[in-house]
C-alpha cells in the first residue's frame, strides 16, 4: 500500500521529463460546474423581462383569450359574462368559409412572394458583387432605400400608381391600346406582391451581399487559375458558401408573408376586389374592432401563428434533410 501511494502522489521522472501525478482522491472527484456570475444575470435580466413582457405574455394572453367567449344573459340588458368555451372559437373560425378562403389566399400569396423575393434579392446581390459592377455602393443604397419607407406610405404610393385615373404609367399604356387594371380581382394579389417585393428586396439583398463579401478572395483566384468561368464560380463557390444566408432570408420571407395586413388594408378603399376578410389578419382585425368579437379574433390570430410555425418548421426540415448537398 505504501509503494502504491507513493506511485500516485510522488513526482515521476520518465526519460528526463518530470511528471507530477494527481492524487487518487482528486482524480475521481467530479468536476464542479461553475455558476454564472451575478454580473451575467444582471446583464440578462433586462432582456429576459422585456422578452417575457412583450413576447411571451401577448402569446399566452391570445391563447387564453381564444378559449373564452362573451355570453349575453337574458334579454341582453345585463353585462355579458365571460365563459370558457375551449375550442369553440377555433371551430367557428375554421367553419367560416370566408376565413378558410383567406387562408388559401394567403398560401397562394406566399407561393408567389417567397420565390420572387429570394430570386430577386439573390440576382441583385450577385450583380452588385460581380467584379465588373460599376458604382456598386450607389446601387446598394438605391435598392435599400425602399426599405426605409413605411409600409403604409409604400402602399399609398403604389395605390396611386395602380388606379388608372391617377397613374401616369397606366394612362400612357392606355394611349397605346393597352388597358391594365392591377387592382382587379385577378391581378390584385400580384399587385400586393409587387409592393412587398419593392419594399424588402433591398434589405434581403444586403444580407446576401454581406455573405458574399465574407468569402475569401483566394477562392476566386484559385478558380480563375483553374479556368473557371464567372457562372461556374457562382454555382460552385458563391451559392454553396452563402447557402445559410439564403435559408435565412427565405425563412424571414415566409414569416413576413404570413403576416400580410398593411397592404390590403390600405388598398381596400381603392378596389372592390379586397373584402374585409381578404386575408386572415384582416378577418381578425374585422372581428376584433368591427364585429366586437375579440375572442374569435384571438383564435384566428393563433391559427395564423400556427400556420407560420408549420410552414417555417417544414422549410427548416427540408433544408436540414438536404444537408450539405451540392447545388
Amino acid at each position: 500500500m505504501r509503494s502504491h501511494r507513493s506511485t500516485i502522489e510522488a513526482p515521476q521522472q520518465h526519460r528526463g521529463v518530470i511528471v507530477t501525478a494527481i492524487p487518487a482522491a482528486e482524480a475521481t472527484r467530479p468536476a464542479r460546474r461553475r455558476r454564472p456570475p451575478a454580473a451575467l444575470w444582471a446583464l440578462l435580466l433586462p432582456f429576459l423581462v422585456m422578452f417575457a413582457a412583450f413576447f411571451i405574455a401577448p402569446i399566452v394572453y391570445a391563447i387564453v383569450d381564444s378559449l373564452f367567449a362573451q355570453k349575453s344573459s337574458g334579454l341582453g340588458l345585463a353585462a355579458p359574462s365571460r365563459e370558457f368555451v375551449f375550442l369553440d372559437n377555433y371551430m367557428a373560425a375554421l367553419s367560416n368559409p370566408s376565413f378558410v378562403a383567406s387562408l388559401g389566399r394567403l398560401v397562394a400569396f406566399a407561393a408567389i412572394e417567397v420565390p420572387l423575393m429570394v430570386v430577386s434579392a439573390l440576382v441583385l446581390a450577385l450583380l452588385l458583387g460581380a467584379g465588373a459592377a460599376r458604382f456598386p455602393r450607389v446601387f446598394r443604397v438605391t435598392y435599400f432605400m425602399p426599405y426605409g419607407v413605411p409600409g403604409v406610405i409604400a402602399a399609398l404610393l403604389w395605390g396611386f400608381l395602380y388606379v388608372p385615373a391617377t397613374s401616369p404609367v397606366l394612362q400612357l399604356l392606355s394611349n397605346v391600346g393597352i388597358d391594365l387594371n392591377p387592382l382587379s380581382s385577378d391581378a390584385v394579389l400580384f399587385a400586393i406582391a409587387n409592393i412587398a417585393l419593392w419594399g424588402f428586396a433591398g434589405y434581403n439583398m444586403l444580407i446576401l451581399i454581406a455573405a458574399l463579401d465574407a468569402i475569401p478572395s483566394d477562392l476566386y483566384e484559385a478558380a480563375r487559375l483553374d479556368g473557371a468561368s464567372e457562372w461556374r464560380m457562382i454555382w460552385s463557390i458563391k451559392l454553396p458558401l452563402i447557402r445559410p444566408s439564403i435559408v435565412l432570408i427565405t425563412l424571414f420571407t415566409i414569416i413576413g408573408t404570413l403576416q400580410l395586413f398593411v397592404e390590403p388594408l390600405v388598398l381596400r378603399p381603392l378596389t372592390t376586389a379586397i373584402s374585409s376578410d381578404y386575408t386572415p389578419n384582416l378577418a381578425a382585425y374585422n372581428q376584433a374592432f368591427s364585429q366586437g368579437n375579440p375572442n374569435l379574433a384571438a383564435a384566428m390570430a393563433v391559427i395564423v401563428a400556427l400556420l407560420a410555425f408549420a410552414f417555417s418548421a417544414l422549410f427548416i426540415r427540408l433544408v436540414n434533410r438536404k444537408g450539405n448537398r451540392a447545388w
